[in-house]
C-alpha cells in the first residue's frame, strides 16, 4: 500500500456532502490527509475520523470564507456544481448562482487565503455541442455561448475557464501564487451514484424504458468513481513543485479510457435486474423532438407540479451523439492509468436495497405507461413530420 503522500495537510472539497466529493474526501483520508467536507448537505454516511464537515453554501461568500477559517488549506477540490441533468437543467438562474458565482466566491477565497492549489471538477460538455468527436483532445476550443446546448454546459465552461485564467495569480495577503487545473470527467458511475443510476432504474422498474435511439455505433464515455477519484489526487500532486507544476493552468480529459454505446453500457444493468433489453431502435431526431415536448409540458406544468422530465434535449445529444477523448495528455502529465471496472457492483447494491424484477413479472402495471409513451411519440412524429405530409395520411 502506498504510504501518505500529503502528511499533515488539510485539504477543502466543495460538494463534499455529495457522491462524488465523499468519495474523494475518504480516499484522501486514508492517505492520511485532514478532510473537510464543505456543502449544503451533509453526506448520508458517517463520517470516518480525520473528516470533518462544515455545512454552507458555495454561493454565499460568508459561509465560503468560515469554511476556510482557522486553517491552513493546502489544496482545494472544488466539486459543487449545479444543473447536470433531469429537471435541474431547466433552472437557469440557480445554474448561474452555483456554478459562476459560487467558482467565483471560491477564487475570491483563495486568493485571500493563499490557497497554493486548487483543482475544479469541469466536465468533457465545455467542449460539446452535439457535435460529433472522435478521440477529441485538450487543443479543443470552447464553444461559442450561443452553441452550447444547455445552461449547465455553457456555465461549467465560463466558471473552467475562470479557474484556468487564475493560475499564477498572485496571493493578496502574502507571498506566493495560486496554481489551479481542471478536471473534464465522462458520465461518474459506481456502486451508491445518486445522480443518474437511480432515476435510470426506477425508469426501467417502471416500464418507460422501451426503447433505445441513434446508431448503435455511436460511442461515449463513463469514468467510474475510484478512477475520478485517482485522477483527482494525482492532479494535485502534479500542481506541486516537486512535480515541476506540470499540470499549472492545465485542462485533463478523464475517463475509463473504454468508449461504448450508451444503451450496451446499461445493458448488464437492465439485464441484471432481471429485465428484457429493449429491442425498439428510434432515429435521434424523433428523441429530440420529443424531449422538446416533455421540456415544453414541464414549462407549462412545471410550477404547479414539480415533476421529473424524462427526458431533456440535453440528455439525448449526449447519449446519442458520439463524443469520446484522449487520455493521453492525463496519462503523460498526471500519470494518470484508469483501472477496469463493470456494473456487477451497481447491480449488486440495487438487488441488496430490493430493486430487480420479481417472479411473475410485473407486465400489467406497465400498460398505463406504453400508452403514455406511445401518445407521446404519436404527437412527436406528428410535430416531426411536415404539415404537408400529416395531411396526406
Amino acid at each position: 500500500m502506498d504510504s501518505p503522500r500529503f502528511p499533515e495537510e488539510t485539504i477543502l472539497i466543495t460538494g463534499g456532502g455529495g457522491y462524488f466529493g465523499f468519495r474523494l474526501g475518504c480516499a484522501l483520508n486514508q492517505k492520511g490527509v485532514r478532510v473537510i467536507l464543505f456543502d449544503i448537505s451533509q453526506p448520508a454516511q458517517n463520517l470516518p475520523e480525520g473528516i470533518t464537515f462544515i455545512r454552507g453554501d458555495i454561493c454565499c461568500l460568508s459561509d465560503v470564507e468560515t469554511a476556510f477559517r482557522d486553517t491552513d488549506i493546502a489544496c482545494v477540490f472544488h466539486i459543487a456544481s449545479y444543473g447536470m441533468s433531469g429537471r435541474e437543467q431547466l433552472m437557469k438562474t440557480l445554474i448561474e448562482e452555483v456554478n459562476v458565482r459560487g467558482t467565483d466566491n471560491i477564487l475570491q477565497t483563495c486568493l485571500e487565503r493563499g490557497v497554493p492549489r486548487l483543482i475544479y471538477t469541469s466536465t468533457v460538455n465545455v467542449v460539446f455541442g452535439g457535435q460529433v468527436i472522435r478521440n477529441g483532445d485538450e487543443s479543443l476550443p470552447y464553444l461559442p455561448p450561443h452553441l452550447y446546448t444547455d445552461h449547465y454546459s455553457r456555465t461549467k465552461s465560463i466558471a473552467e475557464k475562470k479557474v484556468l485564467e487564475a493560475n499564477g495569480s498572485a496571493f493578496k495577503q502574502c507571498n506566493g501564487i495560486l496554481r489551479t487545473c481542471a478536471l473534464r470527467p465522462a458520465g461518474i458511475y459506481g456502486a451508491g451514484e445518486q445522480r443518474h443510476l437511480p432515476r435510470i432504474v426506477s425508469y426501467i422498474e417502471r416500464g418507460l424504458f422501451r426503447f433505445v435511439y441513434g446508431d448503435p455505433n455511436n460511442l461515449v464515455e463513463f469514468v467510474h468513481v475510484d478512477n475520478l477519484a485517482k485522477a483527482h489526487i494525482l492532479a494535485s500532486e502534479a500542481l506541486k513543485a516537486d512535480k515541476g507544476h506540470v499540470a499549472s493552468g492545465q485542462p485533463y480529459f478523464i475517463s475509463d479510457g473504454r468508449p461504448v454505446n450508451n444503451f450496451e453500457f446499461f445493458r448488464p444493468l437492465i439485464e441484471g435486474l432481471g429485465y428484457t433489453f429493449p429491442s425498439i431502435r428510434l432515429p435521434v431526431s424523433i428523441i429530440y423532438c420529443f424531449a422538446f415536448l416533455i421540456e415544453m409540458t414541464y414549462f407549462i406544468l412545471g410550477r404547479l407540479y414539480n415533476f421529473q422530465p424524462f427526458l431533456t434535449r440535453t440528455e439525448v445529444y449526449k447519449t446519442g451523439v458520439t463524443h469520446y477523448f484522449s487520455l493521453e495528455k492525463a496519462k503523460k502529465e498526471l500519470g494518470y492509468e484508469p483501472q477496469p471496472f463493470d456494473l456487477q457492483e451497481v447491480v449488486e447494491w440495487f438487488k441488496v436495497r430490493g430493486h430487480g424484477r420479481r417472479a411473475g413479472g410485473q407486465d400489467s402495471e406497465f400498460i398505463l405507461w406504453d400508452g403514455i409513451l406511445v401518445l407521446l411519440l404519436v404527437l412527436t412524429l406528428l410535430t416531426w413530420f411536415p404539415p404537408s405530409t400529416v395531411l396526406n395520411i
